[in-house]
């Protein structure tokens, strides 16, 4: 690298635009032809992504992200600035990804949980942005329009896309994709036309970007690449122009791994592993080499890739692949290949953060890794199609035949893969055709037919988990919740108070496990042993609402109304749009005599939920207990038009005088 500064990089100076490197012409061919190849482009990709739009909600963290996320499951346009600073300010599963989960508060307010495949379009619209952008970063780099709808086809179809697009948690992806481009396409311009007002969308970008997927970091170093790629010398001057951008990455990725080390991704706690860091290197070389392979064959892809018990041989070969790759970025750059040195460097910059060297997650590959790093492979046989083309006038229609049946593979593969995220169990399903001696798979899919009523497939997966690894507390606890909803009966609930003791034996600290165990004791009729654990469970955890529920609901069993308010009060912090427990609290405060915090809590819950009779029909009682017979008669009568049966016996009506 020259230490001789550049005088177009850090002056503000007006300097003659960077040339082409493919030809002028490319760059003054018309824009008018332009758009035809981008409706093309949104049509293709629109009808390969189509089928996702079927598809449901999975349990691979769409639950974490939003489904249960506590500013997000009961979110109301009310308090959705109040969800929106809570979003900012807190991370989900180690992951600080706050304008991804933003957009999903947007859309709970916009379409609830009940129509997911809107949720689907929107990952589709911001994919096919991304795909446009692509068309427009390959024209700005100098590529023909042919070539430029070439590459951004390849971007748009490749199977490996299908988990970005697919998957409603992997919204992070795309959305971080289209302003992670939209900064590449204002930097590419900026080099060319040195606009510096490009530099105000370049650092937004930059930002947004950041504030979607931590992925973004790489932006500076594939900019770099950029500089290389375009300019005829690259020197200490372009890399201290990006330094601003740089200590944004610094910032973000500190942050990042912080989040991930505080929820206990950075051990081998999620992965289930337990290697050295020599071993996670050649797991690092492995992995770089399976994207180099599924890039031009992408077979076996999965949700998930889980982490062998023991390292193979052939993870130890294949660092033979780091030689090999700077052999070849040597060649490069020493036979002036721009094309391949810049592809492989992009693509090396934004894949090399995602080896899983540090152990974040389940799994040492992910096909949503290569969503952005994959452009700079893709970038390499486009250039040297179109150079080929030129030479070879004569054959090009058979290159183009090769190319198009390419293309048709990869759309059929790309529509085959959008279907195994239907749901829960097509996905976890599809994971096992691959790796059926994984507990995972199992005990999710086992989870999706238990919340869907399949019990007996449930049951048969939880056992298969625990045959497959004994010492999965979480699988115990899973199970025993199983046998608790079945149980008709005192045999079964001791079915489910055995896993649960499982489960607090393999984990001691989770407060969850004493949580369920207290409600298995309660049905029991044990009420001093589903007070202990319950009140244990509070001590691990004490933002477990449904802990304070149940415990309030033991403490009315043994008439301690006093210590029971106490525990929906806590619970109502935490759930505060509840309103059948704010009828529960002014039922008790009724009981304790408290008439006015009754009356307030009664109000509370009609204001959140106006259509129950039963909330009337207990104010009326509350209003005639205050001395305002008046409010309880119309109390009483809306309880009555909601069509609230009265109860045989009540003489309640009778003292209203109705």
């Amino acid at each position: 690298m020259s230490k001789k500064k550049g005088k177009e990089v850090i002056s503000q100076k007006k300097t003659r635009p960077v040339q082409n490197k493919i030809g002028d012409a490319h760059i003054t061919e018309s824009n008018n032809k332009s758009w035809i190849w981008m409706i093309l482009l949104t049509g293709i990709t629109l009808f390969c992504f189509y089928n996702t739009l079927k598809n449901g909600f999975v349990n691979w963290d769409d639950d974490k992200n939003f489904l249960e996320h506590p500013a997000i499951q009961n979110l109301t346009r009310a308090d959705f600035w109040e969800a929106t600073k809570y979003i900012f300010t807190n991370n989900v599963i180690g992951n600080y990804n706050p304008l991804a989960n933003w957009t999903f508060a947007i859309e709970k307010v916009w379409f609830g949980f009940e129509q997911p495949k809107y949720w689907h379009l929107n990952n589709v619209i911001l994919h096919s942005i991304c795909v446009l952008l692509v068309f427009k970063i390959g024209h700005k780099l100098g590529l023909n329009l042919l070539s430029s709808f070439l590459l951004a086809l390849l971007f748009s179809i490749h199977p490996m896309r299908v988990e970005s697009v697919a998957w409603i948690t992997e919204r992070k992806d795309v959305l971080f994709g289209v302003f992670y481009l939209g900064a590449m396409y204002q930097y590419i311009s900026w080099v060319k036309d040195n606009k510096n007002i490009r530099w105000v969308f370049i650092y937004l970008f930059f930002i947004l970007s950041l504030f979607s997927k931590i992925q973004a970091v790489s932006l500076p170093l594939s900019l770099l690449a950029v500089d290389y790629f375009l300019r005829d010398k690259l020197n200490w001057g372009h890399v201290f122009s990006k330094i601003p951008l740089f200590l944004l990455s610094t910032f973000f990725g500190i942050l990042g791994v912080y989040f991930l080390k505080e929820y206990g991704s950075i051990e081998n706690a999620t992965s289930g592993t337990d290697y050295n860091f020599i071993q996670r290197l050649f797991i690092g070389a492995f992995s770089f080499t399976i994207y180099l392979v599924k890039f031009v064959f992408p077979y076996r892809m999965s949700p998930l890739y889980p982490y062998p018990h023991e390292i193979p041989w052939y993870f130890y070969v294949s660092i033979i692949i780091l030689p090999v790759v700077l052999f070849g970025l040597w060649w490069a750059y020493k036979n002036k290949h721009k094309a391949v040195f810049f592809g492989l460097i992009f693509f090396i910059v934004n894949i090399v953060f995602l080896l899983q060297i540090l152990a974040a997650g389940q799994g040492f590959i992910a096909d949503r890794f290569t969503y952005i790093a994959y452009l700079g492979l893709f970038f390499i046989p486009v250039y040297y199609i179109e150079s080929a083309i030129k030479k070879n006038a004569n054959k090009t229609n058979v290159m183009y035949g090769v190319m198009a049946f390419i293309l048709l593979v990869f759309s059929y593969m790309t529509i085959q893969q959008n279907k195994i995220w239907e749901n829960s169990a097509t996905m976890w399903t599809h994971v096992l055709k691959y790796y059926k001696n994984t507990t995972t798979p199992y005990g999710n899919r086992a989870n999706y037919y238990r919340d869907n009523g399949m019990y007996k497939e449930a049951m048969a997966d939880y056992n298969k988990s625990i045959a497959l690894k004994d010492q999965q507390p979480q699988a115990y606890n899973s199970r025993a919740r199983l046998f608790f909803t079945v149980a008709k009966g005192k045999d079964t609930l001791l079915l489910a108070l055995r896993d649960y003791n499982k489960a607090i034996e393999y984990s001691p600290n989770d407060g969850e496990f004493y949580t369920n165990r207290g409600a298995t004791y309660a049905r029991l009729g044990d009420l001093n042993r589903a007070i202990a654990d319950l009140t244990k469970g509070i001590e691990l955890k004490p933002d477990h609402s449904v802990a304070y529920l149940n415990r309030s609901i033991m403490y009315q069993q043994i008439n301690r109304q006093d210590l029971a308010v106490k525990d929906i009060d806590k619970y109502l912090q935490m759930k505060p749009k509840d309103a059948d427990m704010w009828y529960e609290k002014g039922r008790v405060h009724r009981i304790l005599s408290q008439n006015p915090q009754a009356l307030d809590a009664y109000n509370k819950a009609i204001s959140l939920n106006g259509s129950k009779g039963l909330f009337y029909y207990e104010r009326s009682k509350t209003f005639y207990l205050l001395g305002d017979p008046a409010r309880a008669k119309g109390d009483f009568q809306k309880a009555v038009q909601l069509q609230f049966q009265i109860p045989p016996g009540d003489t309640y009506p009778t003292t209203l005088g109705l």
